[in-house]
């Protein structure tokens, strides 16, 4: 499985979104062609709204929903869809979770998913996942 390309830049911005979030889980998603992301969406996370999971809050677990969720459906039938999904683990860890496996199954959206590890003193780690016969791998990692 070949990971997207996920320029320097745009990771940065996904660190800021996950500093500037902490210590509630960030949550968006890249667009851009099958090759490369070219821009990112930063999303509100809806975790604390209690649609899903009540029994999680914001600082465990991220929803993207409403009008957001609208438009990263949408966005598979213009010139360039969501690619990459991104959220991040508060633990400072970037791992894909039980949770993250249960979830991006039944949510069945062609994409591959970005983790952010981040504490209280700053992004630690990323990495990024693909589902590859039937579990997801990682495939790409990088340390800030």
């Amino acid at each position: 499985m070949r990971a997207i390309h996920i320029p320097a830049a745009l990771l940065e911005r996904i660190y800021a979104h996950a500093r500037e979030a902490f210590p509630d889980e960030c949550c968006g998603y890249l667009v851009g062609t099958a090759e490369s992301a070219e821009s990112i969406v930063p999303c509100r996370n809806a975790q604390d709204d209690g649609e899903l999971d009540p029994s999680r809050g914001a600082d465990r677990g991220f929803v993207i929903a409403g009008r957001e969720l609208f438009d990263f459906a949408k966005s598979f039938d213009g010139e360039r869809p969501a690619r990459v999904v991104y959220h991040s683990h508060t633990n400072g860890r970037a791992y894909f979770s039980d949770t993250d496996r249960t979830m991006a199954r039944s949510a069945a959206y062609p994409v591959q998913h970005l983790v952010v590890g981040v504490t209280a003193d700053g992004v630690t780690e990323a990495a990024q996942f693909a589902l590859d016969s039937g579990d997801f791998l990682e495939i790409a990692r990088w340390k800030p």
